[in-house]
């Protein structure tokens, strides 16, 4: 779940802006690179910004709410390589929590027409689990067949990091709305189970991305939120193998560390290898880390 689309600040990463860092791009042998937000497909010249990063034999994905999807999918179908849908459930709970009526027909409209031009694009599905929808996860597997989606995800909200345009973090009131209560967290886990029961193929098969060890530590954030049990970290080298820039050209080590440079001041390369970024790493012990700890959205990269 995530609500940030809605802020009206034009803050954006311009081409202009990127072409300085083309450079350190090379230098540091990107990859992958994850257009998220906010709402990218809100940016003014997503096309020209994704084409810079292709140009550089970049892979470019796309996250998106999918309420714009329909009116810009020749410029998504064009220009970017695959693209991470947020579905929140079936389409009741989908508009329910997006508080947009009709956002899961928008949705499925841009899916659709995603596909009458671009048929084989990878388009995957993400789940934020929360209170709105804990008992919808074989609702959201079907919902994501339906939709003809490659693939569905799911995580557990984030209530507690200052991430995604959140200074401060939320509040103890507005994260009650979304965090569970302990009769919730049981319900996940009889959920999960006849997930893992009812699902086992699309399990298998990878359609759905977790398999039934990593669905079975979701709940596990949860209980860790209403100190039942420890908070554990995953397993992460996000800030060893990414870094995040955001639209304001803060660059830091992954979405909840603190900032480590500005590409607005400084080259993208020298910002991930200057002395505060390395003593960083060089200091950083995921597993006592508090900010790690409490991650909802890890990354591992086999090197």
């Amino acid at each position: 779940m995530c609500d940030i689309w809605r802020i009206r600040q034009v803050r954006e990463i311009t081409p202009r802006d990127l072409e300085p860092h083309l450079t350190s791009l090379r230098e540091l042998n990107v990859k992958w690179i994850v257009f998220s937000g906010g709402e990218p497909l809100m940016h003014s010249d997503i096309s020209s910004l994704s084409r810079v990063c292709r140009a550089e034999g970049v892979r470019v994905t796309l996250l998106t709410a999918g309420l714009t999807l329909e009116k810009r999918a020749d410029i998504v179908a064009a220009s970017i390589d695959d693209l991470i849908v947020s579905i929140d459930g079936p389409p009741d709970i989908h508009d329910k929590i997006r508080g947009v009526p009709g956002a899961y027909r928008r949705l499925q409209r841009g899916i659709e027409a995603l596909r009458q031009l671009r048929a084989e694009m990878p388009i995957h599905g993400r789940c934020t689990i929360q209170k709105g929808n804990f008992g919808e996860l074989r609702n959201t597997v079907h919902v994501a067949r339906a939709l003809n989606l490659n693939s569905i995800s799911f995580l557990a909200v984030d209530t507690t990091s200052n991430a995604f345009n959140r200074p401060g973090g939320w509040s103890p009131g507005h994260q009650a709305t979304v965090a569970l209560n302990t009769a919730e967290v049981a319900a996940l886990e009889s959920e999960i189970e006849a997930l893992i029961s009812e699902y086992e193929n699309e399990i298998e098969s990878g359609f759905v991305v977790e398999n039934a060890e990593k669905l079975r530590r979701i709940p596990l954030r949860f209980r860790s939120r209403l100190g039942q049990i420890p908070a554990m970290a995953p397993r992460c080298n996000a800030p060893w193998v990414s870094a995040v820039v955001e639209s304001d050209g803060t660059v830091r080590p992954c979405f909840f560390h603190r900032p480590i440079g500005n590409i607005h001041e400084h080259p993208l390369a020298d910002v991930v290898n200057s002395d505060e970024a390395l003593n960083f790493r060089r200091n950083l012990d995921i597993s006592r880390d508090p900010v790690c700890r409490n991650c909802v959205c890890s990354l591992f990269v086999n090197t």
